[in-house]
C-alpha cells in the first residue's frame, strides 16, 4: 500500500495527494490544478483565531493542536516532541500550535483550562485531548488509536 500525504496548495486551495516515496526521492510536488510548487510542511503550522477555520476545521486530515503559552515551562518542555510528531506524521495528521494568550476565542471555544493541552480535531470536532506533559510514546499511542478510529 502506498502511503500518501494530503497537501493543500497555498495558491489555489486545492488538496493534492502526494506519494511519500516521491518526497523521499527528493522530488518536489506541484499542484495538480495550478501547477504551483506545493509546500511540504514538516513543522507545526501557526494557528490563530483568525485562521482556525481554514487551517483546522477544513483540514483534509486530523489536526493535532498544541494549545500553549510562552510563559508555560511545561509547554516549552513538550515543544520538541510536537516538532518531532509534525515531521513523523506529516500527511497523516497536521500539527498546529495555538498561543492561548493571543487567541482566547479558540481557547475558550474548546474550554482549555490547563496547558499544555493537545487537542486532536477532525472536521472541527475534538476527538481526543491530552493535558499536561506526556511522554512521546504515550502521545503517539493515543494518536495512533484515534487515527485508527477515524
Amino acid at each position: 500500500m502506498i502511503e500518501t500525504l494530503t497537501i493543500r496548495c497555498s495558491t489555489c486551495g486545492a488538496f493534492n495527494r502526494v506519494p511519500r516515496e516521491k518526497l523521499d526521492q527528493g522530488l518536489e510536488p506541484i499542484c495538480g490544478r495550478c501547477k504551483t510548487p506545493l509546500p511540504v510542511r514538516n513543522s507545526p503550522i501557526l494557528v490563530t483565531d483568525a485562521n482556525f477555520s481554514v487551517e483546522v476545521e477544513h483540514s483534509p486530515v486530523p489536526v493535532l493542536l498544541d494549545m500553549w503559552a510562552p510563559w508555560c515551562a511545561p509547554c516549552r518542555i513538550i515543544a520538541p516532541v510536537i516538532d518531532d510528531l509534525a515531521a513523523e506524521l506529516a500527511g497523516r495528521i497536521r500539527v498546529g500550535k495555538l498561543n492561548v494568550d493571543e487567541n482566547p476565542i479558540t481557547a475558550e471555544r474548546f474550554h482549555v483550562r490547563g496547558i499544555p493541552a493537545l487537542l486532536l480535531i477532525k472536521a472541527g470536532r475534538e476527538i481526543d485531548r491530552i493535558t499536561g506533559v506526556q511522554p512521546k510514546s504515550e502521545i503517539t499511542r493515543r494518536l495512533e488509536r484515534a487515527l485508527a478510529e477515524v
